[in-house]
């Protein structure tokens, strides 16, 4: 790992602390994995929002095991009505697991949705909530993390779920052909996923938020 790396991962570390969320950094994946089972019981309610991150580092698998009560939302044959109590009774669940859009280095984990059950339960509900995110997600500011979402995020995971969008044709939002574009400008497709934009900087619930940081590149 580069030196500039390094520097951008402890800035970050520090003022996640300051913002009062509890930060975390591994070198690989294992690692992490191993971290994981410490900030989890056996037998605890787990919930996750899709995250290609958690599959990617088998994190997904920890977490699916038969040690916990997993809320599965993707059960072979679950109904629509089943996925959305699946996603209410996340709010009472021991620990949400997620993947962030970017994580500044200011602090900031900032997140963009179209359903928006993920981004409800980081804000709240869940006892805890472990967001893991690859160094590849860490970005300088609110304004790389916005552009981050628009140019690779977006348009990989419209790609992923099949998504009929502008961003999935071109591999970019609409709204970077406008140098003047706002925070919120899109198309206005039915299979829009920016939706809702949330920025989670200083919390009032101390290390409620937990961030692990892995030195290598996962998710989008």
């Amino acid at each position: 790992m580069n030196t500039d790396i390094k520097k951008r991962i402890d800035k970050t570390i520090e003022n996640l602390t300051r913002n009062k969320m509890q930060p975390f950094f591994c070198e690989t994946k294992e690692e992490a994995c191993e971290l994981i089972k410490t900030l989890i019981n056996k037998g605890d309610v787990i919930s996750s929002g899709g995250s290609v991150t958690l599959k990617e580092t088998g994190i997904y698998d920890i977490i699916t095991s038969s040690d916990y009560k997993y809320l599965d939302r993707s059960a072979p044959g679950i109904t629509r009505e089943e996925v959305e109590e699946v996603y209410r009774k996340t709010f009472s669940a021991d620990v949400f697991f997620t993947s962030a859009n970017a994580i500044t280095e200011n602090g900031e984990l900032y997140n963009v949705d179209g359903n928006s059950n993920r981004v409800a339960a980081i804000l709240y509900g869940p006892k805890s909530v472990v967001v893991v995110c690859g160094i590849n997600k860490l970005v300088k500011n609110i304004d790389e993390a916005v552009r981050r979402v628009k140019s690779i995020a977006a348009p990989k995971n419209t790609i992923r779920l099949s998504c009929d969008t502008y961003c999935a044709k071109s591999g970019k939002c609409v709204s970077l052909n406008n140098k003047d574009s706002e925070l919120c400008e899109g198309c206005h497709s039915d299979g829009r996923i920016c939706c809702n934009y949330v920025i989670c900087s200083q919390q009032r619930h101390l290390n409620r938020i937990k961030v692990v940081i892995i030195g290598e590149n996962y998710g989008y």
